[in-house]
This record gives C-alpha cells, sequence and structure tokens, in this order.
C-alpha cells in the first residue's frame, strides 16, 4: 500500500486534471445561465492553456512556482467567467505551502481565498451593493479560515520537525548503545578468558609441583638406593628404568606449559605440525592472540590431525586459519573414513573443553565415508 505522502504526491501531479475536468463539465451545464457567447469563447483558449501548464508541471519544465501563480491567475480568470470553476481554484489552499516560500504561500492562499469568496457570493465582479458586501464577509470568512488552518499547519509542521529530530537523537543513541553492549561483550569474553587462563596457570604449577614433589623426587631417591645396592643385572634394569621414567616425569612438567608457542606465531606452529601432513591456509590478517587463545588452538589442531591420521585414516587433510573482525576460526577437514556420532572419546571430549575454556565453542560435522570436519570458534582477543 501506498504511503501518505506517496498519495499526495500522485494528488499534486494528478489531481489537478481531475478537478479541472470535474470543474469544466459543471460549467458546461450551466454556461448558457452564467456565460455570454463571448466569454465562452474566451474561457476555451483558457482551459487549453491550463491543460498545457498541467502537462509541463508533469513533465517537471517548469519551476514550481511559477507553475502555481499562473494556475493561480488562469482559475481566477476561468472562476470570473463561470463560478463553477472554483472547483479547479481551490487547488491553491492545498499546495501554497509545498511550492511557495512560507512568507509567499500566505499571499498564494489569499489570493485563492479571493477566488472562492468571489465565486460563493455569485460571481465576480460584484452587480449590487448586497452582493459586494456577501463578497466581502465571503472573502472575511476564507481569508480567516486559511489563516487559522495555515496556523495550525505551521504548528504540526514544527512538531513534525521536532519529533524527527528526536527520531534521530534516538537513532544515534541506539547506535551509541548497540557500541557499547559489542565493546561490553568483547570485555566480558576477555575477562572469562583471563580468568580461566588464571586458573588454568594455577592448576599447571600445582600438577607440575605435585610432579616434582612426589614421582620426580619419589624416582631420584630410588635411583639412588639403587646406585648403593649391590651390583646386579637386575639392579642395573630398575636403575635405567627409574631413570627413565625420571626423564618421562621432567618432560610432562615441561609439557604443562605451551611451549611450542615461544619462539613462533601461531601461523608458524600450524605450519610446523601439519608439514607433510595436512594443506595449511590462513586467511584475513594475522593477529597476535592472547596466549591462552593461541596454545587451546594450537592444542585442537594437534589433536585433530592426530585423529585424522590414526582413526579415520585420511588421505588428504585440510587446515584453515581464519582471523575475522571479532573472532578467529579453526577449521580441519579430511577425507577419512568418518563416523555417525562423535565419539565420547578423550580426545574429542578435551577439544570441546579447551574451546569452552577460552569461551569458544566446537563444532564437529561427520558422516560414514564422507569425512570430518572440526570447526572451532573463539574470540579474537589480543596479545595483551
Amino acid at each position: 500500500m501506498a504511503t501518505i505522502q506517496e498519495q499526495w504526491e500522485r494528488f499534486y501531479r494528478w489531481g489537478p486534471f481531475g478537478l479541472l475536468s470535474l470543474a469544466t463539465f459543471l460549467a458546461l451545464l450551466v454556461r448558457e445561465l452564467v456565460m455570454s457567447p463571448g466569454e465562452q469563447r474566451t474561457a476555451a483558449p483558457l482551459i487549453l492553456t491550463a491543460v498545457a501548464l498541467q502537462i509541463f508541471h508533469v513533465a517537471e519544465k517548469i519551476p514550481g512556482h511559477i507553475y502555481f501563480w499562473t494556475r493561480t491567475v488562469l482559475a481566477f480568470a476561468l472562476s470570473w467567467l463561470n463560478p463553477f470553476y472554483s472547483v479547479y481554484a481551490v487547488l491553491g489552499y492545498f499546495d501554497a505551502p509545498r511550492y511557495l516560500t512560507r512568507r509567499w504561500a500566505r499571499a498564494g492562499s489569499f489570493a485563492t481565498a479571493v477566488t472562492m469568496a468571489g465565486a460563493q457570493a455569485g460571481g465576480l465582479p460584484p452587480e449590487s451593493p448586497g452582493h459586494l458586501a456577501a463578497f466581502g464577509g465571503l472573502l472575511v470568512l476564507n481569508s480567516g479560515l486559511v489563516f487559522v488552518i495555515g496556523g495550525i499547519a505551521d504548528r504540526e509542521t514544527e512538531q513534525a520537525r521536532v519529533q524527527a529530530e528526536t527520531i534521530t537523537e534516538l537513532e544515534r543513541t541506539n547506535a551509541r548503545l548497540e557500541q557499547a553492549l559489542a565493546e561490553n561483550a568483547a570485555l566480558q569474553a576477555q575477562l572469562i578468558v583471563q580468568a580461566r587462563e588464571a586458573g588454568v596457570a594455577d592448576e599447571r604449577r600445582r600438577l607440575a609441583a605435585e610432579i616434582h614433589d612426589t614421582i620426580a623426587q619419589g624416582l631420584t631417591g630410588i635411583i639412588t638406593q639403587l646406585q648403593a645396592a649391590e651390583e646386579s643385572e637386575h639392579v642395573r634394569r630398575a636403575t635405567d628404568l627409574a631413570r627413565e621414567s625420571l626423564r618421562e616425569a621432567r618432560r610432562s612438567v615441561q609439557d604443562l606449559a605451551p611451549t611450542q608457542l615461544e619462539h613462533d606465531t601461531l601461523p608458524d606452529a600450524l605450519k610446523k605440525i601439519t608439514d607433510g601432513r595436512a594443506d595449511l591456509t590462513v586467511t584475513g590478517r594475522e593477529e597476535p592472540l592472547h596466549d591462552e587463545l593461541e596454545a587451546t588452538l594450537l592444542r585442537i589442531a594437534q589433536e585433530a590431525l592426530a585423529n585424522a591420521t590414526r582413526h579415520a585414516h585420511a588421505n588428504r587433510i585440510g587446515v584453515t586459519l581464519s582471523y575475522m573482525d571479532d573472532e578467529v576460526t579453526l577449521d580441519i577437514r579430511d577425507d577419512g573414513r568418518g563416523f555417525t556420532r562423535p565419539s565420547r572419546g578423550f580426545g574429542l571430549t578435551a577439544m570441546r573443553e579447551r574451546a569452552e575454556r577460552v569461551a569458544g565453542s566446537l563444532e564437529i560435522e561427520s558422516e560414514p565415508g564422507r569425512g570430518t570436519a572440526v570447526s572451532v570458534r573463539v574470540p579474537l582477543i589480543r596479545h595483551g
């Protein structure tokens, strides 16, 4: 459905044709009563001129104010010849504010009031004192209505302007509020990651201390006792086994920290672990991410690659790291044998838990014989 503004636009373009046609029809019905043959002959070119004026107006060939005043003069002349042409003249009340400035709109409306008052009094010029008095009274009435209605229209226009400014200001306020909410969401995600990172770091330190204080020290004591014992093949084997266990314990302590990223960026680290195993693609502008985010993405990539080669027996593996405006995504796709439902094994569960610890998410898609796709999304929080 057309809006009110669109309906008014159609009226301004085509309404004058309809009103001129209606006025001409009514004038023809009473032409013998109110018009002499000479007046009828005079009216014909005026009507054709009015039609031509409307055509030029629709084609936007003449300025609005010239159109208005020309039409007002034609309407006055036709109404002088036949009062029924006031039906055409009434247009001046509607479109004076559209085509004229505020000051000249009042003058245009007053000119229309003169034409309307003359037609309502029985035609122009007044033929008797009574006729002149009627014309004067009707002119006062029409002029008063023009200024009263014009004042109301001015107030409505001002209210509409204030309302439009208020709406615009509300839109700007809403935009600022949405921006603030987005910033708060990003800050909240960063705080969650930092809080979880602090908890993970504390847990790593605790585990490292426990391994050092229990297993490592216990193995050291065993080695010392075995060295002091009588030499035999069984003792030497026990000593070698204890030393190997001690090395493994120390390596476990070191592995609690993301050492793969100590000297490489995340794309470089991914390139190393995918070299010869998968095709790596990096999109977007590379950003230095928060340490915990990079470690999470790297560990998930390692686990997904291991699953693709060890369990899915994939021939081709593709890894895509994408940097976007507010998040980073890591996609690992393979052409392996796939599965009908995700396994509850430690690998997939660990990947999902790693993503959730940094306020991220992990999705897995797979079909038997059609490979597996692992997709992880984490917030883009730069290295602080």
